[in-house]
C-alpha cells in the first residue's frame, strides 16, 4: 500500500486523460487529508476523482437544503463520514435512560439523510460503518445489556448493513474492518484527533482511501470478474509431475492445511460468480488428476472454467483464457508462486493484476484478505451459475473449430430467446449486467435497481430484456435495450448493452429486429442511436453503422419504413 505521501505526490500528475467522477465527502470530523488520499488514490485507479468537500461537520446542513453545495455541485457518488468517536459524545450527552435508544436514532438520522439525498439526486451514497470503542464502563457485560455504547455501536453496525440490504444507491465502506486489520493503535491517535479533529492517523488514510476507491469504482463498473490459479505451491504443496498424487500437501495437517483453506477461498469466491481458471505449466493430465482423484481436494474441476495445462508460455496461455472468457485483462487476477512468472506475465500483459504473494503459503490468505480484489455491488442467482456459463462457452467454442463455415455452426445452436420488458424477476440481473456491462456498451449507463423501478412506470420508457438458451445451455439475461420516446416519430435508444460471452451469434441483428418491429407497431418512423466512447467501449464504435443507420449530428438514424428484416438464426421463444 501506498504511503500518503505518495498518494500526496500524485495530485501533482496529469488527470486529464482518466475517467472523472464527481465526489462529494461529508464528514462529522476533519476530512482534509482523507480528502486528499481518496483523490490520490484515484489517480492510480484510472479515475480523475473530483472531490468537493463539505465545511467541518455539516452533513445535515447540506443534505437537507436543497439549494446547497452538495446539490449544486450535482455529484455523482456522495461519501458521508460519521465517526464512533462523534457518535460516543452523542451518548456521553444523552440520558441514561436514553442510552438504549441510540443505535435506533441514529439509523433513523441515516434513514432520513439517504431519503433526502435520493428526492434531490440520482448520486450512490458510500457509508462509512463505525469502528469499534470499548468505554469499558461495563467490561464484559456489555455485551449483554442494551445501555452499554458498545453494545449500541455494534447493534448500529449491524442495523446498518441490514438498511443497506433494502436500500438502493446506498453502500457500505467497511471501515470497521480497516481498524481490525491495522490495529486501533495505528489507525486512531489520541494526540491527533485532541488537536486536529482528525479520526484516521496518516498512517489509515491509504487503506480507507483504497476501500473507498474500490466501491467508487465498481459504481464505474470496474471490478474483477476472474481469478486464474497456478497449481503447484500456489493451489497445493509441492509439484504435482514430480511428487505424484499422494505426497502434494493439502488437506488438515502442516502446510497442506494452508493450501486447503486457500482453496475454500476460491471456492466461496466461485459460489459468488468469480470466474475460476487454471494456468499450469504441467501435462494436462498429471495437472488433472488431483482434482480428479485427491481425497483432500477442496476444488473440483466442476468448479474451473478453463483449464489450461501445458509447457508453453503462461502470458500466451492466459491470452488463450481470456479470448475464451471474453473479458478484459483489467478484470483478472493472475496467482502464482513463482516471482519469474509473476514477472513475465506484469510485463507481458500490464493490465493484469498480479500480487507478490508472500514466500510462506500461510500467509497467502491474510495478504489476499488486505488487497480486497473482489470489490462488488451487486449479487444474483445468476452469480452462483457463472462457472458453468463459462465451461458451456468454452464446448461452444471447440464446436465453431470443427465448422469451416459460421452459418452452419450458427444454424447448429437451436438458439432460443425470451424478449420481455424489465420486471420485479429480471430487475436484478439488468441492474447487475449494466454495472458489469463495458465493452459492449454504447452509452455506459449504469443503474440500479431504484433506477429500473422508475423505468418500469415512465410511460416514455419502453424496455426490453434478452435471454438467450442454445442446446449446450441457458445463458441467462445477456442484452438489454431501453426505447425513449423523443419525439412522435422518433425513439431514441436510450440504452443497449449486452454480455460479451454470446459475441458473435447474430443477437444484435436479432435485437435490431426486435426493436424495429416495435417502431413500427407503435406508429414510430426512425430510431436514433448514440455512441459515447470510453476507455473499453472501442469495439461497438461502429456498431450503428454496421447495422445500416446513417449519422446525422452527432447520432445515427434508422428509417424504420425502409428497413428490411437482418438474418438471424435465432427464435422468439
Amino acid at each position: 500500500m501506498k504511503a500518503f505521501s505518495q498518494l500526496k505526490k500524485n495530485l501533482k500528475q496529469d488527470f486529464s486523460n482518466l475517467k472523472k467522477v464527481k465526489v462529494a465527502l461529508l464528514g462529522d470530523s476533519a476530512t482534509q487529508f482523507l480528502n486528499i488520499a481518496i483523490r490520490g488514490m484515484g489517480y492510480d485507479r484510472g479515475f480523475d476523482l473530483q472531490i468537493w468537500e463539505a465545511d467541518f461537520n455539516q452533513i445535515e446542513l447540506q443534505v437537507t437544503d436543497p439549494n446547497s453545495e452538495l446539490y449544486e455541485f450535482e455529484p455523482e457518488v456522495i461519501v458521508i463520514f460519521q465517526s464512533a468517536h462523534k457518535l460516543l459524545g452523542k451518548f456521553n450527552k444523552m440520558k441514561v435512560e436514553q442510552h438504549s435508544q441510540l443505535a435506533e436514532n441514529e439509523l433513523n438520522f441515516i434513514s432520513r439523510i439517504t431519503d433526502t439525498i435520493s428526492s434531490q439526486t440520482k448520486a450512490k451514497i458510500i457509508y462509512y460503518n463505525y469502528t469499534e470503542i470499548d468505554d469499558t464502563v461495563f467490561g464484559n457485560y456489555s455485551g449483554k445489556i442494551q445501555m452499554s455504547f458498545l453494545y449500541q455501536l455494534r447493534k448500529l453496525n449491524v442495523e446498518l448493513m441490514n438498511f443497506a440490504s433494502q436500500t438502493a444507491n446506498f453502500y457500505l465502506c467497511d471501515l470497521s474492518s480497516i481498524q481490525n486489520q491495522l490495529g486501533k493503535p495505528n489507525f486512531f491517535q489520541t494526540s491527533v484527533y485532541i488537536n486536529t479533529e482528525m479520526v484516521l492517523s496518516i498512517d489509515a488514510l491509504p487503506y480507507v482511501a483504497s476501500r473507498t476507491v474500490d466501491v467508487i469504482a465498481a459504481l464505474q463498473g470496474k471490478f474483477k470478474k476472474c481469478v486464474i490459479l497456478d497449481l503447484d505451491n500456489t493451489t497445493w504443496g509441492g509439484i504435482i509431475g514430480d511428487d505424484g498424487i499422494e505426497n502434494i500437501q493439502i488437506g488438515t495437517l502442516g502446510i497442506g492445511k494452508a493450501f486447503s483453506e486457500f482453496q475454500y477461498w476460491i471456492k466461496k469466491l466461485k459460489n459468488r460468480g468469480i470466474i475460476v481458471a487454471v494456468c499450469s505449466k504441467n501435462t494436462d493430465s498429471v495437472a488433472r488428476e488431483p482434482f480428479e482423484k485427491h481425497p483432500e481436494m477442496v476444488l473440483r474441476l466442476e468448479d474451473i472454467s478453463v483449464f489450461i495445462a501445458n509447457w508453453e508460455n503462461k502470458a500466451d496461455n492466459i491470452r488463450q483464457i481470456q479470448s475464451i472468457l471474453n473479458i478484459g485483462f483489467d478484470s483478472m487476477v493472475f496467482l502464482d508462486d513463482n516471482p519469474f512468472e509473476r514477472n513475465i506475465v506484469r510485463e507481458n500483459i500490464p493490465e493484469i493484476t498480479v500480487p507478490e504473494l508472500p514466500e510462506d503459503p500461510s500467509e497467502y490468505l491474510e495478504y489476499l484478505y488486505t488487497l480486497n480484489l473482489f470489490e462488488t455491488i451487486s449479487y444474483s442467482n445468476e452469480d452462483t451459475e457463472r462457472t458453468k456459463l463459462y465451461q458451456i462457452e468454452a464446448q461452444r467454442a471447440s464446436l465453431q473449430q470443427k465448422f469451416t463455415n459460421e452459418e452452419d455452426f450458427l444454424k447448429s445452436l437451436d438458439m432460443l430467446s425470451v424478449v420481455e420488458p424489465f420486471n420485479k424477476f429480471n430487475k436484478p440481473r439488468v441492474a447487475q449486467l449494466s454495472q458489469r456491462s463495458n465493452q459492449f456498451n454504447l452509452r455506459t449507463v449504469r443503474y440500479t435497481d431504484d433506477d429500473i423501478d422508475k423505468l418500469i412506470v415512465d410511460p416514455d420508457a419502453h424496455t426490453f430484456s434478452f435471454t438467450l438458451e442454445d442446446k449446450y445451455g441457458d445463458n441467462g439475461l445477456i442484452c438489454v435495450i431501453i426505447l425513449k420516446t423523443e419525439s412522435a416519430e422518433t425513439l431514441f435508444i436510450d440504452t443497449w448493452f449486452m454480455s460479451c460471452r454470446v459475441l458473435k451469434r447474430g443477437m444484435e441483428n436479432f435485437v435490431l429486429n426486435t426493436i424495429v418491429n416495435f417502431a413500427k407497431e407503435n406508429g414510430f418512423q426512425y430510431l436514433k442511436g448514440e455512441y459515447i466512447q470510453t476507455a473499453k467501449n472501442e469495439m461497438v464504435k461502429d456498431h450503428y453503422k454496421g447495422l445500416g443507420f446513417q449519422e446525422a449530428n452527432g447520432f445515427w438514424e434508422l428509417d424504420v419504413n425502409q428497413y428490411e428484416q437482418k438474418t438471424t438464426y435465432i427464435t422468439k421463444k
